[in-house]
């Protein structure tokens, strides 16, 4: 059975509940760990993660475990190889725990993984594990992937730190198959959600013909930003009235900090911006569908059976789109960033929840389009193509409540910083 802890946000559980982990290699580990500490008694550590165990996500492949994806059809798959991020991390002296669980194919078929405040609510998906594997404080940090949502929604249901980085700032070495996924990092504080960042870029960088994350090795101080924009979305109607509240809450004491909210009436060009994502969900998913079509018949011809319902409902969707459809979308996209980048002199980075709201109980979220929770404003980051960085900043009903904090292409940094600062802002807000 697993045990009960709480923090500051509320009880969270480790053990066996939660099942984040698909296989663990702990020989391996415990030989990786001996190695660092002799580094360390030697004084000459790898790097400023040498020795830090790290997670994952089963869709990543490592040399010494499978790479199952999730899926009945890639059960026993074993590459033998090293990811270019593993190779990195490995290089670094971290050591690798093992495998988290991912949702089929990293899509909205859940796992059995756990939320790790509530066994009763999802983790989110598709980084289910690597964000519960955190949120539950058995690893400092665990590697994620997001395509949609899938790294800054488990942040904000497991009150982690999550990086969803510039598009192609982090090397997503084998997986370069669609043109919006991106690596991101999960971690139980911003200090190693930021080191384990530049430990990869600096020795892998970003996908090839991307420059990668820019920064240094250590985190950026705190930093107070003068102006934020905030994002509604398309989520923002189905916020519930406390998570609403808490939002503005975080918004009121962050306008007595010094800090200037710009609203959607305040600005025309981010209204314009509001209009460009309204539809962004749909949009990505039609997107996506015609992208993957090709791998998802490839696994009906040969795996029958093993699809789940969205994948299935993906695939069908991947069907219908024509090549018509698909360049209409891919413009409204590149209008969409457009409208992003023209709203970088007005304000230093833009603000919104990282999810429709604390995690739903799995009996809810599984009445829904969006099993592992509702992915309307974890999206807009991807859509974009742009930073973006989920703080465990607020509780709703004693459960996590992230906030998202979105910044132009290629600044990770500052948006780390802002980050830093309005977690600090909140923190002595909640001593007072």
């Amino acid at each position: 059975m697993g045990q009960v802890h709480s923090d500051g946000v509320g009880q969270y559980h480790t053990g066996a509940n939660i099942k984040a982990w698909v296989v663990l290699n702990p020989e391996a580990a415990r030989a990786a760990a001996r190695e660092s500490d002799r580094r360390y008694q030697a004084g000459e550590p790898l790097s400023q993660i040498d020795g830090m165990p790290v997670g994952i996500k089963d869709l990543i492949e490592t040399k010494d475990m499978p790479t199952q994806m999730g899926s009945p059809a890639y059960e026993g798959s074993f590459p033998k190889r090293d990811s270019a991020l593993v190779r990195a991390l490995r290089d670094a002296g971290a050591i690798i725990l093992g495998k988290t669980v991912t949702t089929a194919l990293g899509f909205l078929d859940p796992g059995p993984t756990t939320n790790a405040f509530d066994p009763q609510r999802t983790p989110g998906g598709s980084s289910s594990g690597s964000g519960a594997a955190v949120g539950a404080k058995m690893v400092p940090v665990a590697i994620g992937s997001q395509l949609v949502g899938s790294v800054l929604r488990p942040a904000s249901f497991n009150a982690n730190w999550a990086l969803k980085p510039t598009f192609g700032g982090i090397n997503r070495g084998e997986r370069l198959g669609y043109s919006q996924s991106h690596v991101g990092i999960h971690a139980g504080c911003a200090e190693d959600m930021w080191a384990t960042t530049m430990e990869i870029v600096t020795r892998v960088g970003g996908d090839p013909g991307h420059p990668g994350v820019y920064g240094e090795l250590t985190a950026p101080p705190p930093q107070r930003p003068k102006r934020l924009a905030v994002l509604e979305t398309e989520g923002w109607p189905r916020l519930d009235s406390a998570s609403r509240e808490a939002f503005e809450s975080l918004l009121e004491r962050l306008q007595t900090a010094g800090v200037q909210i710009i609203r959607r009436a305040d600005l025309s060009l981010l209204d314009l911006l509001e209009q460009s994502i309204a539809t962004a969900t749909a949009n990505m998913l039609r997107l996506i569908s015609w992208e993957q079509r090709w791998s998802l018949e490839n696994l009906v011809e040969q795996h029958p059976g093993t699809l789940g319902p969205s994948l299935i409902r993906q695939l069908e969707s991947g069907r219908n789109v024509t090549l018509e459809t698909f360049r209409e979308d891919l413009a409204l996209r590149d209008l969409a960033r457009q409208r992003m980048e023209a709203l970088a002199p007005y304000c230093d980075a833009l603000i919104s929840p990282a999810s429709c709201g604390p995690a739903p109980r799995f009996d809810v979220a599984k009445q829904t389009a969006f099993p592992t929770g509702d992915v309307s404003f974890s999206c807009v980051s991807s859509y974009l193509g742009t930073p973006a960085v989920a703080a465990p900043l607020l509780a709703v009903e004693g459960m996590p409540f992230g906030v998202q904090i979105m910044g132009q292409a290629h600044e990770d940094e500052r948006v780390t910083a802002y980050a830093r600062w309005m977690a600090e802002a909140a923190r002595h807000a909640n001593q007072v």
